[in-house]
């Protein structure tokens, strides 16, 4: 942006005042006849305080028009872009200027007067997700996508897990992640875990997982109508810290719940003794808390527009850590494990990416047992877990169901398993509270809970990087009073 246009936009800083409404840039292109933008600018000043444009390319339709005076052919001060593909994010392309004009404008909302060809579908959700990542809402013809109000905790800093879907493996992050804090950033019992799920209860509920929660009392919630093995639960069983569960329904594209209690879960925690918060998301949907950290949980599994493209590009640009799980094979090769990390680290170069794998962890000893294994992980990776738990906890697994979350299929693997272990070692997921936990105690079988931990596939230490990552979030806090 030049002294010219600054000194632009200084004269219009005023307008949204008079006008009572939201300080506005517009995304512009060459392919529109300028007289044609110039009179959707005059219809856009009825509605919002225009402060600029931003102007994304195209030369079709301007005809002996000298780039520098762009400005005077629309009649705003105009930045130009250069770049709204592979690119987009890198200095001087249009993502890149795009969030330093939100920032250095003030602007509130974004107006997309463009279109095909020079904004297509994949390059108009790279702006889409600019936009969100800078606070701003993205107002197209026939669109709008709105950021989530985010609720900052005055009493204690934050660290938000997310994810770009469900079955990624957040929750064992956001406990691996607990369970660390809890041992390296505070005193015991300093981290609370406020989790939303879609099973959570209709009033938060706290759970304090300090003093031990168990088969017996994982039960106890199951049998009096509880969703007992909702990630409130797995947290506070896993990890042993308080946990606070929610509830949400139906999750928007920016990661916003359609109905969710959270924001009173959240109100729980300024009241909790405690040091530290970890806000747990549900699936692609975003815990409504402003934290001071993010960390993105992705599989190497998933097509990489997941992380690159649609939304997933708003959930990189937000986070300061990205683990990618399942980072091996048959699901991903170390060259594929490469490449998705250099593509997410091409939409945020700040990022910090962290390619794992998953590995169970039995609550209790289980070497020299006959055990039943059941889990939500896919069949194709059951031969690795059950490699892992012979060779690492000396167990005999005779059987193995990834059936956790299919109950018609589950009900035939008790009933084996009631047959052929002794031991039931199952992840708290789905159905293994009301389903296997209940036909262990019918057949007199031990049950032991598994964690599944993250492992690093690079090398380097897990806990020592969320500790540190945690630490920043808290000097952060600080700062902001």
């Amino acid at each position: 942006m030049n002294e010219a246009d600054r000194r632009s936009v200084q004269r219009v800083k005023g307008a949204s005042a008079r006008a009572g409404t939201a300080r506005a840039l517009a995304l512009i292109d060459g392919e529109h006849y300028p007289a044609v933008v110039r009179e959707a600018l005059a219809h856009l000043r009825e509605r919002f305080a225009l402060v600029g444009a931003l102007f994304l390319g195209g030369e079709e339709k301007l005809r002996d028009v000298d780039p520098a005076r762009l400005a005077d052919v629309y009649g705003v001060p105009v930045v130009q872009a250069s770049d709204v593909a592979e690119n987009c994010f890198q200095p001087g392309g249009a993502g890149f200027v795009l969030r330093e004009v939100l920032a250095q404008w003030s602007v509130e909302v974004v107006v997309d007067l463009s279109d095909e060809p020079v904004l297509g579908y994949e390059q108009r959700f790279r702006l889409i997700s600019a936009a969100l990542a800078g606070g701003a809402r993205y107002v197209g013809a026939d669109f709008e996508f709105l950021p989530q109000p985010l609720q900052r905790l005055s009493s204690k800093p934050a660290l938000a897990v997310i994810g770009t879907g469900k079955r990624v493996g957040k929750t064992a992050v956001s406990g691996y992640i607990a369970r660390t804090l809890s041992r390296q950033y505070a005193p015991d019992g300093a981290v609370l875990v406020v989790a939303m799920g879609r099973g959570g209860p209709a009033r938060p509920e706290v759970v304090r997982g300090g003093g031990g929660v168990g088969v017996a009392e994982l039960l106890a919630a199951s049998r009096r109508g509880a969703h007992a093995a909702s990630d409130h639960y797995e947290d506070a069983a896993l990890a042993a810290v308080t946990t606070i569960g929610c509830r949400r329904c139906g999750g928007g594209m920016a990661g916003s719940a359609f109905d969710t209690n959270v924001h009173e879960g959240l109100a729980l925690a300024e009241e909790l003794p405690g040091a530290f918060v970890v806000a747990e998301g549900s699936g692609s949907v975003i815990p409504p808390v402003r934290a001071q950290g993010v960390v993105c949980v992705a599989s190497a599994a998933q097509p990489t527009e997941y992380m690159t493209g649609y939304l997933g590009t708003y959930r990189m640009l937000i986070s300061n850590m990205a683990v990618l799980t399942m980072c091996e094979e048959p699901f991903c090769s170390a060259s594929r494990a490469h490449e998705l990390a250099a593509a997410v680290r091409s939409i945020n170069p700040a990022l910090d990416v962290v390619p794992t794998v998953f590995r169970p962890r039995p609550q209790q000893p289980i070497a020299g047992e006959r055990v039943a294994y059941f889990t939500t992980a896919q069949p194709e990776a059951a031969e690795t877990l059950v490699g892992h738990l012979e060779a690492e906890c000396g167990a005999d697994v005779v059987f193995t169901s990834c059936d956790l979350a299919r109950r018609s299929a589950l009900s035939a693997a008790v009933r084996r398993a009631s047959r052929e272990a002794d031991v039931f070692l199952t992840e708290i997921k789905a159905a293994a509270i009301d389903v296997v936990a209940e036909a262990a105690d019918a057949a007199g079988k031990r049950l032991v809970l598994c964690d599944n931990e993250p492992v690093a596939t690079d090398g380097t230490d897990l806990a020592a990087r969320f500790g540190e990552l945690a630490r920043q979030s808290a000097a952060v806090f600080r700062e902001e009073g």
